[in-house]
């Protein structure tokens, strides 16, 4: 079993020796049983047809699916490492996944077949930047408002490019060699203090924010997770590598320009010099990696498997809609008047 977690002060930076996150109560009946289970180690009970009743996109499954994903990444505080490969655990995480992917293509009907009609939307900056969730920050954006948009991106920017990396054993020749140097340059081109999950936790400490490891996935609502589960599944499966690497182009194409604005919105706002430097470190860092991955990763895996075209073009459109889907939810709470997350920020 993991130790105890150390604590950590809200203004601290990531710590040296990162802490296990706790288990969260669940939303419902999937992830009632994951966390039960967890906690006592034991199977997980749930009723029959309870996937396949449960709401693909809503917190029940999305919550369960993160909690079982997790148990690939660091685990929980008290929870035996053990359980990672637990096979009753396994057979729940691997029904819900296709519930999940099911939805996903289901909203997708006319989804790209090939990479360039995939990518072609993304290469060019639209002109109307109305729908832009990165442009309404930077124009009208507040400070609260950006310490919501942190803590929820925190569930994956502190373990940023971590579910990328599971493609690499994946790859071969150009494709592994270029996505080995990508990867590399995400975790600090080997500097502890330029790992990107470190300046992200930089960040959270300048806008006020616990930069604590797992610290606001109990805030997090469906959406949110979604976008964090995609990766972890594309990544945890080899058959669906191509949509792994679509997944990452994607992120890499368009995270230049959004950066960009996300830098403007915490100087304008003062958020602090950590805060405005992590998207400026991405807005020239990832403008280089977007080229590296398209034409090295992405074309030397298209000339290692071409069959592998039409998943590609499917991860990255999957990118874009749960991108898409996150976006509104958060402009629909903050028109409202209301906050994103499920739970105030202390």
């Amino acid at each position: 079993m993991h130790p105890p977690s150390p604590t950590s002060s809200p203004t601290s930076s990531l710590p040296t020796a990162a802490p296990f996150p706790g288990l969260v109560d669940g939303r419902g009946a999937l992830s009632g049983a994951v966390t039960s289970a967890l906690r006592s180690g034991s199977a997980p009970r749930y009723a029959t047809g309870a996937v396949t009743s449960a709401d693909a996109w809503g917190e029940d499954l999305q919550l369960a699916l993160y909690l079982l994903y997790e148990l690939h990444y660091r685990g929980f505080d008290g929870v035996d490492d053990a359980r990672e490969w637990d096979p009753e655990l396994l057979r729940l995480r691997r029904a819900m996944e296709g519930r999940f992917l099911d939805a996903v293509r289901g909203e997708l009907p006319d989804v790209p077949r090939t990479v360039a009609e995939a990518f072609a939307p993304l290469l060019v900056e639209p002109v109307d930047l109305t729908g832009s969730l990165s442009h309404r920050l930077e124009t009208d954006g507040e400070l609260w408002q950006l310490r919501e948009y942190a803590a929820l991106r925190s569930l994956y920017h502190l373990k940023e490019a971590d579910p990328h990396v599971w493609v690499i054993p994946r790859l071969t020749g150009r494709a592994k060699a270029s996505m080995a140097a990508v990867e590399y340059d995400e975790f600090g081109a080997g500097r502890a203090d330029r790992i990107h999950a470190r300046l992200f936790a930089d960040l959270m400490a300048d806008l006020g924010l616990d930069p604590t490891y797992g610290r606001y996935l109990d805030h997090a609502p469906a959406p949110l997770l979604a976008t964090v589960n995609l990766m972890s599944l594309f990544g945890l499966h080899r058959a669906l590598r191509g949509a792994l690497v679509g997944h990452f182009a994607c992120v890499e194409i368009t995270s230049s320009p959004g950066s960009r604005r996300l830098a403007g919105a915490m100087r304008r706002c003062g958020a602090g010099a950590a805060a405005e430097h992590f998207y400026a470190e991405h807005v020239e860092a990832d403008a280089v990696h977007e080229q590296v991955v398209r034409h090295e990763v992405v074309g030397g895996l298209l000339a290692d498997e071409p069959a592998l075209e039409a998943d590609i073009a499917f991860g990255c459109a999957a990118t874009v809609l749960l991108e898409d889907r996150l976006a509104d939810h958060i402009r629909d709470a903050w028109d409202r008047g209301g906050s994103v997350l499920r739970r105030p920020l202390a």
